[in-house]
């Protein structure tokens, strides 16, 4: 008896498409509303404990129950229900996640530990009982024969028919002509034409491998002979076609065949494997091409059997070859190459174009500043996923102290790389628009984080859920640090607005009286009156305390997680679900609510050996280069920017709040995305608390002690557009968090306040020095 759930499936929701069904069990009291009452350690760690025996009896049981769940299995919500949810709050802080193995259980478990990297994908190979059949599918090799295959007249069908299959007929038409010409070649010429019908419409048809006697009765039998397996006369077309001559003239049409027919049709399957594979839905047709131009067209035209398949007809015998029924399948946004999504392997060559491009056409000869821009920056996309399986790898490989030095180290390696080259390029050239940039960088990935990301999960969440929960607690750790992050990055801008002056240029009087009213422009607080000593003596040390503060204050975030309060977090990882469904999801029922990693215990049943698409010296190879191409991209993408930010007119501000802040995001985004549609928005809002508090708490402070060694213009000083935009951000966040529940209206307020915000800072005029 198995399990049916998914490995890494969301906190409360049930496996999809799979038959097994969760087991009724009566709903426990949610204690998550209340979290702040006193907490009596003894009698909730009797309750626990019980709790607890439960998990362990599950080895004494051996993961096989043989009878129903009785009312003495849910013994202790109605424990929980004698007391008050504060007494007994310890005893639902438990949940259970399945995982296939240790590898991917302590993936698992890094999800939720605070200032690691949230992944949703597999980093090791899951077994392949365990997939759906819709992805099965994705995986099968087209050779297998169906019983039943359905019409075959679809728009994915009619698509390719329209994109590759009428020209690639026509094309064996010619080949076949040339072949025929050659009189030499004369079997291969009959073989293209009867593959020019073949993929003019391949679906519901196959190619076979026969094998030929060695006698040559076959082809002396005629029409008249008969199938054992068809039980009637076998048509001529489909007999292997006979030997031309002797073996010289035979390796002659060979040479003809290999010298002007192959060549341009397996140029021609090529180019039709490439654009089928980029378009993704086509990947059945990239399939179809490359087995064609490695298989078929390399196969003696004798023992290539080309025939339609019918309902009722038994196949002939012989290995299968090409069997397609489908051009097109939706699901291809699911395929992974050794564990790498499809979008970033397409994406991967438009890092090496970019370089290329960058560094060889450097005077702009081939193609201009904006469109070098543009690649640069979508080649962060896959970089920045690159960066983050290779994190994941190694921190699930490897012991805690190894995947947080990780974490720490390249959790922000995207965002930094851009904005340090940014800062070295604008001192170069004396530009303070740069620095500028950086901070509206800065801005809007915090913003961004807050609301946008959540807001998103929130809103295509909800539409498959009705309402979510998620652990108010940990978020309130999460929402705690961002205020303090938030208060003391943009301490030092407070302190200059009170203590500095202001200046303005540009100044008109408007009533053309020399007491009236005069109308400036370009007012702002000057740090440098009196020679700066308010900057250098007051402002410049505020920054410097704030930059070791704030990183402190992360330190002991971490400490206060991973170490004394583990119970905030509880999560409890296990292989179970291979062998006893029933108990797993009684479980995951009585132990809901919170997330926490203090135990990763394997219970014995089902196990599965694990075998990472990443081992973790091929992670941190994979790391390294691309923290070296991400460096080069980055470099390209700040020396092209230049005519963007002075020609546009477009306010810099918004370019960097959206395009800068929000491209290296993207995989977070899809990663908090796939969380949230399995019911799991604890782990969306996390990425999203996560990125902004290191974006405070670390990043911000490594610019600064950056500035320390390298001069730049960049100063710990925002505009106000910036502490309003962040600091009402984090306000309206918190209060949407506030109750620990969530639908998609709430959601949708989240990414509207960010699009009014998007919409302040496009009609915003440039910052000054722009």
């Amino acid at each position: 008896m198995s399990c049916g759930a998914e490995p890494g499936q969301g906190l409360g929701m049930w496996p999809q498409g799979d038959s097994t069904a969760p087991v009724d069990v009566p709903k426990v009291p949610d204690s998550r509303g209340d979290s702040d009452g006193p907490r009596r350690g003894s009698l909730c760690d009797r309750h626990c404990a019980a709790i607890n025996n439960v998990q362990g009896d599950l080895g004494e049981l051996g993961c096989h129950l043989h009878r129903p769940l009785s009312p003495t299995a849910t013994s202790t919500p109605s424990c929980c229900q004698q007391h008050s949810e504060e007494v007994c709050e310890s005893c639902v802080v438990k949940t259970t996640l399945t995982a296939e193995n240790a590898v991917e259980a302590n993936k698992l478990s890094n999800n939720y530990k605070f200032g690691f990297k949230k992944w949703k994908s597999h980093v090791t190979a899951r077994p392949w009982e365990d997939r759906s059949e819709i992805v099965k599918e994705l995986y099968s090799d087209l050779n297998v024969i169906r019983g039943s295959g359905g019409s075959t007249l679809t728009c994915g069908n009619v698509l390719y028919l329209l994109l590759f299959g009428w020209w690639l007929s026509l094309l064996y038409i010619l080949v076949a002509a040339v072949m025929f010409l050659t009189v030499l070649g004369a079997p291969y010429g009959r073989l293209c034409w009867d593959l020019a019908g073949y993929f003019l419409w391949p679906f519901g048809k196959v190619i076979q491998k026969v094998e030929v006697p060695k006698s040559h009765q076959v082809c002396e039998a005629g029409v008249g002979e008969s199938s054992a397996l068809l039980g009637g006369p076998t048509p001529r077309r489909w007999l292997p076609r006979c030997r031309v001559g002797t073996g010289y003239w035979r390796r002659a049409g060979t040479v003809a065949w290999l010298c002007l027919g192959y060549p341009p049709l397996a140029l021609a399957h090529g180019l039709v494997c490439v654009t089928a594979w980029l378009l993704i839905v086509l990947i059945p047709v990239a399939k179809l091409s490359a087995r064609a131009a490695s298989r078929v067209l390399l196969l003696p035209p004798e023992r290539a059997l080309i025939r339609r398949l019918r309902m009722t007809e038994v196949p002939l015998e012989g290995e299968v070859i090409l069997c397609c029924y489908r051009a097109a399948n939706p699901y291809y946004y699911k395929y992974a190459v050794d564990g790498i999504n499809v979008f970033a392997v397409n994406l991967l060559p438009l890092v090496l174009v970019t370089l290329v491009l960058g560094y060889v056409d450097s005077p702009n000869h081939l193609t201009g500043s904006a469109v070098k821009f543009t690649l640069a920056l979508l080649s962060i996309m896959p970089l920045s996923y690159y960066i983050g399986m290779a994190i994941a790898s190694i921190s699930a490989q490897s012991n805690f102290a190894v995947g947080a030095v990780v974490n720490a180290t390249f959790g922000s390696i995207t965002e930094l790389t851009f904005y340090i080259t940014a800062l070295i390029k604008g001192s170069r050239e004396g530009n303070r628009c740069y620095a500028e940039v950086v901070k509206s960088a800065l801005t809007g990935t915090l913003v961004g984080c807050v609301l946008f990301v959540p807001g998103l999960c929130m809103v295509i969440g909800g539409i498959r859920h009705q309402e979510q929960r998620f652990n108010s607690r940990s978020a309130g750790v999460s929402s705690a640090l961002l205020f303090l992050s938030v208060g003391g990055v943009f301490a030092p801008t407070l302190f200059s607005k009170v203590y500095g002056k202001l200046v303005c240029g540009e100044c008109h009087n408007v009533t053309q009286n020399p007491l009236g009213h005069y109308l400036c422009h370009n007012c702002h607080f000057d740090l440098m009156d009196n020679n700066g000593t308010l900057y250098y003596s007051h402002v410049q040390p505020l920054v410097y305390t704030v930059s070791i503060l704030l990183p402190a204050a992360y330190l002991i975030g971490l400490f206060f997680t991973l170490k004394t309060h583990t119970h905030i977090y509880d999560i409890h990882v296990s292989d179970c679900h291979s062998e006893c469904p029933q108990m797993s999801w009684l479980l995951l029922s009585l132990l809901w609510s919170v997330p926490h990693i203090s135990a990763l215990s394997t219970v014995p049943g089902h196990h599965h050996s694990a075998v990472v698409h990443w081992s973790r010296w091929r992670a941190v190879v994979i790391l390294l280069l691309s923290t070296l191409c991400m460096s080069a991209c980055a470099d390209l993408a700040t020396e092209h920017i230049s005519p963007i930010l002075t020609n546009s007119t477009i306010s810099q501000y918004f370019i960097g709040v959206t395009v800068l802040a929000m491209v290296p995001e993207l995989p977070e985004i899809v990663n908090g995305i796939q969380f949230a549609l399995q019911n799991n928005l604890s782990l969306s809002i996390e990425i999203g608390n996560s990125i902004a508090v290191q974006v405070c708490m670390l990043q911000i402070p490594i610019l600064v002690l950056f500035t320390i060694f390298y001069p730049t213009n960049f100063t710990l000083v925002f505009s106000d557009l910036h502490v309003y935009a962040s600091m009402f951000s984090v306000v309206l966040m918190n209060y949407i968090f506030m109750d620990g529940k969530c639908d998609y209206f709430q959601g949708t307020v989240l990414v509207m306040v960010y699009f009014i915000l998007l919409a302040v800072y496009f009609f915003a005029p440039s910052p000054s020095g722009c």
